[in-house]
């Protein structure tokens, strides 16, 4: 299971919400691609962006910060927020970026996901945010009746390279995450799923990885409060 360090990125710093709401975020490090080093320092095979005030305005905010952090370090990254055409999908994996994450326009213009998915293989991958069960869109400002798992299904045949699963309730409150539903998940579909939301110790990831389903966990706060070490958690999960 792969361990992605999270750089959620808030008017170019390094922070984390609580259950996403942006009036509630906690600056972390005003050096994104700093700390995007510090984690590849430590061990990470991978990194997670996401460019918040890109979700709530539908187009890509924070571009100065990604690119700084794809100049700053050599391990892949994904990144997610406000990526919701093919042009914005194109310019970011020709400056670098690994993997994009579509999460508001997999509900909206699930035909645009599989065009990408065609067009780059293994460099599209779903981002599902829930609460209760169902999917909310638009930075979670707006939730809808698309149940998780009826929208993961519509992907199964797409060459999605993952799923990205987020327990809203779950984020950024350091309680940890929802374990059962995520494995739920991940049985339902053939498709690899990620975990995220509360991953916020080693026995979180470690009951994550024992379901033998999950394909890899993203972390924010934890690694930012020192209440999960990286690289104890890399040589854990190693």
């Amino acid at each position: 299971m792969i361990l992605y360090p999270a750089i959620d990125l808030k008017d170019g710093q390094a922070v984390r919400l609580l259950r996403g709401e942006m009036d509630k975020a906690t600056v972390f490090n005003t050096d994104p691609a700093a700390q995007a080093r510090a984690f590849e320092e430590a061990g990470c095979r991978w990194l997670h962006l996401v460019d918040l005030n890109g979700a709530f305005a539908g187009a890509p905010v924070n571009g100065a910060a990604v690119e700084a952090i794809l100049a700053a370090t050599d391990v892949p990254a994904q990144l997610g927020g406000g990526i919701r055409d093919m042009a914005t999908i194109e310019t970011w994996l020709t400056k670098g970026i690994a993997r994009v994450i579509l999460g508001t326009v997999a509900v909206e213009n699930p035909d645009l996901v599989r065009q990408a998915a065609r067009a780059f293989p293994g460099q599209v991958a779903v981002g599902i945010d829930a609460r209760k069960g169902r999917v909310a869109t638009k930075g979670w400002a707006e939730e809808t009746d698309v149940m998780v798992t009826d929208l993961a299904r519509q992907f199964e045949d797409a060459g999605v390279a993952a799923i990205i699963y987020t327990d809203i309730d779950r984020d950024g409150a350091m309680g940890g995450p929802n374990v059962a539903a995520t494995a739920d998940l991940a049985r339902a579909t053939s498709i690899p799923v990620i975990a995220s939301g509360g991953v916020s110790s080693l026995s979180d990831l470690v009951a994550l990885r024992d379901t033998g389903v999950i394909a890899g966990a993203i972390s924010g706060r934890a690694l930012y409060d020192g209440a999960l070490d990286l690289t104890q958690a890399l040589a854990t999960l190693a």
